[in-house]
This record gives structure tokens, sequence and C-alpha cells, in this order.
């Protein structure tokens, strides 16, 4: 390859150059390239944050179901594993609480996910829930995916969190390092009661999801009697609560598919074997997954038949109104300050 030849430089121009390049720059020209790189400081800085913030958008309402449904099982998880584990005197001296403790728990955890979420992405904390609300209330089903995995995800963590923190209680209860059996595998996902059928499971989780849905869709109506801003997550933290001391006993009351796959997954991965995935033939995909599913399409439909007349459920586009009343006539029941502002 041929080299590229330059014509030859004078020797004045070469003084020229120098002179240039060693010459002391003026305190004007100093100021420029100080006033010019604290530009480029601040507009690469500024361009940095534009780019999170953007990112940031499409991750805001995924990332809040993930740490809603996470906190959920921080606390659900961890009060199953404190009052079953401390049962054991190699763990604690008395046990630390009973069956009314783990709803109160439930109950705070349901709360508090959905208060950290609720303002972000509606604090469905439960796929049963955004499904309903996708094919009844106009929720936009390309979410839905992504909300799906986002629950399930967090409740893997929340349950590795919990299994954390109460690993060396567990192989004290289970009776050796590395031994697990479904006595403490049911501290994270849900197991039926023996004596009951696969019929009686499949409907204790349909009944108490559709008991959740409907008060969901309550609290959520405008046209009912919505609770002021903010009181959502706490009139959740009673409704779980009863839930739990009326209709749990028999199946933990998953009520929620996030709930039971996530930690079962982590079941899954901490050496717990196919015991969790064969249990009453694939009881994980029947009982807790496709009974909460259709439990709260039902309470959708029964709430929407006979309660509900906005203009986005199943009767959508009808006119509903009382007999005898014009339809412009009827009055919204007040649901005090910020009613407007509920989640759904």
């Amino acid at each position: 390859m041929s080299s590229l030849k330059y014509p030859k430089q004078s020797d004045s121009s070469k003084e020229t150059v120098e002179h240039y390049e060693t010459a002391p720059r003026s305190p004007s020209s100093s100021a420029s390239s100080h006033l010019r790189a604290g530009y480029l400081a601040t507009h690469g800085a500024h361009s940095h944050s534009s780019s999170w913030v953007r990112i940031r958008h499409y991750m805001q309402e995924p990332v809040a179901e993930f740490l809603g449904v996470m906190l959920l099982i921080i606390f659900g998880n961890g009060v199953n594993c404190q009052v079953v584990l401390s049962s054991n005197p190699g763990v604690a001296p008395t046990q630390r609480g009973d069956y009314l403790s783990i709803n109160i728990a439930w109950g705070i955890g349901t709360a508090m996910g959905v208060w950290i979420a609720a303002g972000v992405s509606g604090g469905h904390i439960n796929p049963a829930v955004t499904l309903a609300l996708a094919t009844f209330r106009g929720f936009p089903w390309k979410k839905v995916p992504g909300y799906i995995a986002a629950q399930v995800l967090g409740g893997f963590t929340g349950a590795a969190i919990v299994y954390g923190n109460y690993f060396h209680a567990i192989n004290v209860f289970e009776g050796g390092v590395g031994v697990r059996t479904q006595a403490t595998a049911g501290l994270f996902a849900t197991y039926a009661s023996d004596y009951l059928t696969n019929v009686s499971c499949f409907f204790s989780e349909f009944l108490g999801t559709a008991v959740l849905m409907l008060i969901v869709l309550a609290l959520s109506d405008k046209k009912n009697c919505p609770p002021p801003a903010g009181l959502t997550p706490l009139i959740l933290c009673f409704l779980v609560l009863g839930i739990g001391t009326s209709l749990g006993m028999q199946t933990a009351y998953a009520i929620n598919p996030a709930r039971d796959l996530g930690p079962r997954l982590l079941t899954a991965a901490a050496g717990y074997g196919t015991m969790v995935w064969n249990y009453r033939n694939q009881y994980w995909i029947w009982c807790p997954i496709l009974a909460p599913i259709l439990g709260a399409q039902m309470a959708t439909i029964v709430y929407d038949l006979f309660l509900y007349t906005g203009n986005d459920g199943l009767l959508k586009d009808k006119h509903v109104f009382e007999p005898g009343m014009a339809p412009a006539s009827r009055k919204n029941m007040p649901g005090g300050p910020g009613a407007d502002e509920v989640p759904v």
C-alpha cells in the first residue's frame, strides 16, 4: 500500500504553528472553555436523567405491582413461618401467635401492598383482579402480561426473602439441614385439608375470591359508595381479615394466583421437589389459579348485571336507570372528599 505524501512545510509556517500552540490563552478564551465544559456536563447529566425518566415511565406500573405483591408475601409468609415454626421448642420457648394473628398479618400485608401500588398501577396485586378488570372494565389487555409477570415475580421474591430469614428455623423444625417436606412447604404456598374433595377445594377458593372481587368493585364504583381517597387499602385489610377468619381454614385462602404461584416456584427452587407440583393431581393449577380467576369473573358478572351502571361494564352503552327516573336525574351517592381518586 502506497503512503500518502504531503507538501513540505516551510520553517516559517512551523514557527507560526508552534507559536500558536504554546502561546498563553487570553482570559476570555479560558472563561469560554469553562462555560462550554459546564454546559456539556449539565447537558450530559440532563440527558442521562431524561433517559432514566423515559425508562422508568414504562417500568413504573409493573414495578409497583411487583413491590405490592412482594410486601403482601413478606407479611403473609412471614407470619405463617413465625406462628408455625415457633411451635417447635427448638425454635422458640413459646408459640408466637395463632390463627388470628395469621389473618391479621395477611390483611395488613394486603393493605401495605395496595398502598404502595395504588397511585401508580391501581394496586391490583392479584392476577384474578387484573383479568376481571381487563374483561369488564376496559383495563388495557396489552398491560395484562406485564402486570401478571410482575405479580408472580413479586410473590417469588417476597417468599425468597422470608425463606432466607427463617432458613435456620425451618431446618430445626424439619429435623435436619436440607430436609424439606410439605410441613413447611405449606408456609409458603397453599395446600388443602385432607378431608376436602377436589370439588370442595375449588369451590372454597372460588367463593373467597368472588367475595373479594365484589367488594373491590363496590369500592371503585363511583355511583355506589366509594371511600374517601386513601382509605381503600384499610378497607381491604378488613376485607381480607374477614375472608381469612370465616372462609380461610380449609384451603388457606389463596384467593390470588400470584400469592400461591410465586411462593410455590420458590419452594420448587429451594429443594422441596416435585411434590409441590404433583400434590392432588396438579392442585396448583385448578385450585389457587383457575378458581380465583373464575371467581373474580363471576363476581364481576353478578355485580354488573344487578348493581353497576357505568359505561364500561358488562351492560356498557345500555341506558340503565331506576324505574320512573330519567337517566340524567339520577344522583351519585356522595363518597366523601377525594372519592373520585379511588383506584381500580
